[in-house]
């Protein structure tokens, strides 16, 4: 049945909905990093575009500025307090360190377990993926007091190296589901006709199907990393010096209110990287949430 000319402008006007509702937090998030403080706890009104435009919460979160400084050389004191340290510039390094490298390790371990679940036959094999999904419905907190006592007496409390461990952790359940999916899709024909050309199993993995699945490693990877860079739990319990993103977000909430300018400016510049990296693969990941869709 063909759609009519209404039911295309409908479909269409309905999406645009949709988008918009999705898009405006963000929007608005946007907007509030670049306001002062005055405009964003004006009580007579919502305060939209009727304000001047500053970098102060940028200045201050991103590149160490006093804020008590900045505030007096603008000659707007109003809101000035709280926490002395809104300095966010090493918090954003140790969170895309630990965000690529638990992304790194994942990927390094889900590719190798996804293909043998896919291709070998061995016992226990439904059980054994059954145990891998059944990690991915268990809450982070369930397991974050034998985690603590483990990184206490392996002495990962507090380090990135811990924190990368206990991302993978997380991790690696789903993403072993998802590239034994992309796995699934690539017949086994082709692996039997390597093995008839004299390749071993390395090779058949390594120049045969691997390249053959790179967007479904893309879109895994953007999954994991995203998972990783956007962690708060186990980061709140096993760290205490490094503080990641969400971590760091919450010490702006202080005695004497809620920081919203600079909560706004660093949650807005922590969406940047996970902008840049789903466009740096943007190509493979396209590939990879399509692959399967084709098959005769």
């Amino acid at each position: 049945m063909q759609e009519t000319f209404w039911q295309k402008r409908l479909r269409d006007v309905a999406a645009v909905l949709v988008v918009g509702i999705f898009m405006f937090p963000l929007f608005w998030w946007a907007l509030t990093s670049f306001k002062p403080t005055s405009a964003i706890f004006d009580k007579d009104e919502i305060v939209w575009f009727n304000f001047k435009p500053t970098l102060v919460n940028y200045a201050v979160t991103m590149l160490g500025k006093s804020r008590a400084e900045l505030a007096i050389e603008s000659g707007n004191t109003f809101g000035v307090g709280g926490a002395s340290s809104y300095d966010s510039r090493q918090t954003i390094i140790d969170s895309l360190l630990i965000a690529v490298g638990a992304t790194a390790l994942t990927l390094l371990l889900a590719v190798l377990a996804a293909y043998a679940l896919s291709r070998m036959r061995f016992r226990w094999r439904q059980a054994y993926l059954n145990w891998i999904l059944s990690q991915r419905f268990m809450p982070p907190i369930a397991i974050i007091v034998p985690v603590v006592f483990m990184f206490h007496y392996m002495s990962l409390l507090d380090t990135r190296l811990g924190l990368i461990m206990v991302d993978t952790l997380i991790n690696l359940p789903i993403a072993v589901l998802l590239m034994k999916s992309f796995y699934d899709d690539v017949p086994v024909d082709v692996d039997e006709a390597a093995m008839i050309d004299g390749a071993t199993r390395l090779q058949i993995f390594w120049r045969v199907v691997l390249p053959m699945v790179k967007g479904g490693v893309a879109a895994t990877a953007v999954l994991c990393f995203i998972f990783s860079w956007t962690e708060f739990l186990l980061s709140l319990f096993l760290t205490n010096s490094i503080r990641t993103l969400p971590v760091k977000i919450t010490t702006f909430v202080t005695s004497t209110g809620s920081e919203w300018g600079f909560i706004a400016a660093l949650g807005t510049t922590a969406v940047i990287p996970s902008f840049i990296f789903i466009l740096l693969v943007q190509k493979q990941l396209v590939r990879g949430l399509t692959l399967g869709s084709l098959k005769e």
